[in-house]
């Protein structure tokens, strides 16, 4: 009888991560090679310089409230539908779907939890990076702005780093930071800048941001892509320990499968040349089989050898009128008269 393993669809899923990937592909990691980290040093230079120059109330701040008061969508009314469902590329919940999704298809793919560990780790620097400095420096919006000319920080606003340039620039960016190929790293970092770009400048076209917070905002998302390369260690020790925990989970529930009988194969004898004595083959004899013994009444048992024959009394054939015993001579028969 043929018994199969049933397996649920996660078993099955993993069982796809298992497999070789069909076609191979060598994923360059990427590493923190001197050049990344001069453009990290130069990016978080230029982090620090525009928060001290909103804290001391430079001609930054007088920037944006020139680009408050000339107030861009009241001057381009007509591309305010397609801004208010632009910006939505900026948002965390919708964006963090979209790019989850396409990522979930390169894991399977390439049969490896890398992208979406990636994905995670990100998303969760730019929760703690950008949450910690809009709570701490509470800088408010132009909406609510209470004072002409003032920097409106630390009055309880959580607008100071630009939450939509920042998720804009780490979600579509990780997308070339795991891209396969040179090329297509260049294509999607040029489309993720683009798509950052447009995303600060509708904050600002819609008065929810000041320009500098969408600064701001793009300097924060690039330090978080640029950093990414000194997590990749911790990324594969989360990859390894994911993938553990699944097999000794799924160690639990596998049911063991009955072993298969050994099938004898013929031994095939080799040719011999000509002229050479022919060795017999042997052919294989049968292992001994042991007979299960049968069960015994209590008592002295003797063995089949050591009994005495018993011949039966009589004779067991039907008695005849022309038959007469052994030894004795046959009587006379009468003859017939003429």
């Amino acid at each position: 009888m043929r018994t199969e393993q049933s397996h649920t669809r996660l078993d099955r899923v993993f069982a796809r991560l298992d497999r070789e990937p069909e076609r191979p592909v060598l994923l360059a990691v990427p590493e923190m090679s001197r050049h990344r980290i001069a453009l990290f040093a130069g990016t978080l230079a230029f982090y620090l310089a525009i928060v001290w120059a909103v804290l001391i109330t430079s001609w930054l701040v007088r920037l944006d409230w020139q680009v408050m008061f000339f107030r861009p969508y009241q001057q381009w009314p007509e591309i305010h539908a397609f801004v208010d469902y632009y910006v939505v590329l900026g948002q965390r919940g919708p964006t963090a779907v979209m790019v989850a999704a396409w990522l979930g298809w390169r894991s399977w793919r390439q049969h490896t939890l890398r992208p979406l560990l990636a994905l995670g780790v990100s998303l969760l620097l730019l929760n703690v990076t950008v949450g910690a400095a809009k709570i701490g420096m509470g800088r408010l919006g132009p909406h609510y702005a209470t004072t002409i000319g003032s920097n409106e920080m630390w009055a309880g606003g959580d607008i100071f780093p630009s939450g939509h340039t920042a998720n804009a620039v780490v979600t579509w960016g990780i997308l070339a930071y795991l891209a396969s190929t040179p090329r297509a790293r260049r294509w999607l970092s040029a489309l993720s800048a683009v798509v950052s770009l447009g995303v600060g400048m509708s904050t600002v076209y819609l008065g929810t941001h000041w320009l500098s917070d969408v600064l701001l905002g793009w300097a924060a998302g690039l330090l978080i892509l640029l950093a990414l390369p000194w997590f990749e260690p911790l990324i594969t020790r989360t990859e390894a320990w994911i993938l553990g925990l699944r097999d000794r989970w799924y160690a639990r529930l596998r049911r063991p499968v009955p072993a298969k009988e050994p099938v004898s194969v013929p031994v095939t004898p080799a040719p011999t040349p000509s002229g050479a004595e022919e060795t017999p083959v042997r052919e294989p004899v049968a292992a001994h089989r042991t007979r299960t013994p049968a069960h015994l009444a209590p008592g002295p048992h003797t063995t089949r050898s050591d009994r005495t024959p018993v011949t039966p009394a009589g004779s067991r054939r039907p008695p005849h009128a022309d038959r007469h015993p052994r030894n004795t001579a046959p009587a006379a028969r009468p003859l017939s008269g003429s």
